[in-house]
């Protein structure tokens, strides 16, 4: 599974469990910590839980996986570390005070 198609497939993942304003970030040459970063948001705690564990079996479901999971649902913010692909999922206040986003804009 290329890099591109690891970031796809958590993306996918996230909408299909109701992640809002999901978005695939492109970082190739621009970062040396991953390929792509995806980032999501979830309504509430027990949301972001749902949304990383959705990621997490999308990706076991075909053949990768996510190697390191960091960060607690009541904190607003999980990351999975898929080497190549980065995922965030945030509460909506985590989002707006970390703008990750601008980072890569």
């Amino acid at each position: 599974m290329t890099s591109k198609e690891q970031a796809e497939t958590a993306a996918k993942a996230l909408e299909d469990a109701k992640g809002a304003d999901v978005r695939i970030y492109d970082a190739r040459g621009k970062s040396q910590l991953a390929d792509f970063f995806v980032v999501a948001t979830g309504a509430a705690a027990p949301h972001l839980k749902a949304l990383a564990a959705a990621v997490q079996a999308a990706l076991r479901e075909s053949g990768a996986k996510a190697w390191r999971t960091s960060g607690d649902p009541e904190s607003g913010w999980i990351a999975l570390d898929c080497i190549d692909t980065v995922v965030h999922v945030f509460s909506p206040e985590a989002r707006a005070y970390y703008a990750l986003e601008k980072l890569w804009a």
